[in-house]
C-alpha cells in the first residue's frame, strides 16, 4: 500500500467511525425515549387491561352516550385531555424527527428505505412497530425521513404503521374488546401499512426516490457545520412547521366532535349510513394511542352496531386531520389525497366486515 493510499484511507475510516457513533447515539436516545414514554407504561397498562378488561373511559364522550355540544369549553376540555395524554410522545416525536436529519447518514437511509419498492415499504413498516406512537406523534419522524429523501412509500409505511400495528394496542384490544377485533385490526392494519403505502408511490410523480442508489450522496450545506447548531435548526423548523396546525386543529376537532359523532337512533346506528358517517369522522378525528378501544366500547354499550365499531377500529388510529396537516409539506398532495380516501374506504369496508363478523 502506497503512502498516498494509506493517508487517504485515514479520513475515510474516521468518517465511517463518526457516522456509526452518531447512529448509535440516535439509537440510544430512541430506545431511552420509547422506554420511558411507551414501553414501560404500556407494560403496566397491559396488566390493568387483563385484570379489569378496561383501559379507561372514552376520551370522546366520557361515560355519556354523546359528546358535549360544540363550544369553546368543549374545545378546551378535549385539547386538555388529549395533550395531557400525548405530550410526552409528541415531544419525543419532534426530537427523533429532528435528530434523524442530523445523526443518521443519508446514504444509509437511502440504501434501506430510499427505493420505490415493496422491500423499502416493508422494512419501514416493520421498523414502525416498536414505535407505538399515534399518527400525530409519528408525523414529525415521517417528516424527518422525507427530508432525508426516504421514498414516499417507506415514509408513509413508517408513519401509518406506528398507530395501526401498535402491539400494545393489540394486546389491550384483546383483553378489553375481543380477539375478533384484534384479528380484524391486524388484517386491515397490514393492508393499509404495506398496501396503501406502496401504491401511494404511483401518485408521487417525480418526488419518488429512484429505484437504484448507485452513487454516494454528496454532502450539502445542510449537512455541514456544528452538529448542535444543525440540530437546533432542524428542530426549530419542525416546531414552526407542525406545532401551530397541530394545536389549532385539535381545538377545532374537540369543539366539533358532537357534530362528527352524532348520537343516532338505533335503526340508523346499525345501518350503512352510520358506517359511512363514522368512517369519515374517524378518518378526520384525532385521538391518543389506543383511545379507540374505550371509544368503541362506549358506542357498543349504548347500542351502536358492530358496523360502526368496525369503521372506527380501522379509521380512528390510522390518520387524522392534524396529522395530515403536519406532513402535508413533505408529501405530494395527490399522495395525501390517495391516503385519505383509501383509509376512508377501508373504514367503510371495515364497517361492512364488522357488521358480519364482530
Amino acid at each position: 500500500m502506497s503512502p498516498a493510499t494509506s493517508s487517504s484511507s485515514v479520513p475515510q475510516k474516521s468518517g465511517e467511525f463518526k457516522a456509526v457513533a452518531l447512529a448509535v447515539i440516535f439509537l440510544v436516545i430512541a430506545i431511552a425515549g420509547l422506554t420511558y414514554v411507551k414501553w414501560w407504561p404500556y407494560y403496566h397498562k397491559a396488566f390493568k387491561a387483563a385484570a379489569e378488561h378496561s383501559i379507561g373511559s372514552s376520551i370522546l364522550t366520557g361515560k355519556e352516550a354523546a359528546a358535549p355540544a360544540p363550544s369553546l369549553q368543549a374545545a378546551l376540555d378535549y385539547a386538555a385531555a388529549y395533550f395531557k395524554s400525548v405530550w410526552k410522545a409528541a415531544v419525543l416525536g419532534i426530537l427523533l424527527g429532528s435528530l434523524v436529519q442530523v445523526l443518521i447518514p443519508s446514504q444509509w437511509l437511502l440504501r434501506v428505505l430510499g427505493k420505490a419498492s415493496f422491500k423499502s415499504t416493508a422494512l419501514a413498516g416493520l421498523a414502525s412497530i416498536p414505535g407505538m406512537m399515534c399518527s400525530c406523534c409519528a408525523a414529525p419522524i415521517a417528516v424527518g425521513l422525507r427530508k432525508k429523501n426516504v421514498s414516499v412509500s417507506a415514509a408513509l409505511a413508517f408513519w401509518i404503521g406506528n398507530p395501526v400495528l401498535n402491539p400494545a394496542t393489540l394486546i389491550f384490544m384483546t383483553f378489553v374488546l375481543s380477539w375478533k377485533f384484534t384479528l380484524m385490526r391486524i388484517v386491515f392494519g397490514i393492508a393499509i401499512t404495506f398496501g396503501i403505502s406502496y401504491f401511494a408511490n404511483k401518485f408521487a410523480g417525480d418526488t419518488a426516490v429512484p429505484g437504484a442508489i448507485a452513487e454516494p450522496v454528496k454532502p450539502s450545506a445542510a449537512n455541514e457545520g456544528p452538529l448542535l447548531l444543525r440540530w437546533i435548526a432542524a428542530a426549530g423548523k419542525m416546531l414552526f412547521a407542525v406545532v401551530p396546525a397541530y394545536i389549532v386543529t385539535v381545538l377545532l376537532l374537540g369543539a366539533a366532535r358532537a357534530w362528527m359523532f352524532p348520537s343516532l337512533g338505533a335503526g340508523v346506528a346499525s345501518g350503512i349510513l352510520a358506517v359511512i358517517i363514522f368512517a369519515i369522522a374517524g378518518t378526520l378525528f384525532v385521538i391518543p394511542t389506543a383511545a379507540e378501544i374505550p371509544i368503541i366500547g362506549t358506542f357498543l354499550s349504548f347500542g351502536f352496531g358492530t358496523g360502526v365499531a368496525g369503521a372506527l377500529l380501522v379509521t380512528l388510529p390510522t390518520i387524522s386531520l392534524p396529522s395530515l396537516l403536519m406532513v402535508y409539506r413533505s408529501f405530494p398532495r395527490r399522495v395525501l389525497a390517495f391516503v385519505f380516501l383509501s383509509v376512508m374506504a377501508a373504514g367503510i369496508l371495515g364497517g361492512i366486515v364488522g357488521s358480519l363478523v364482530l
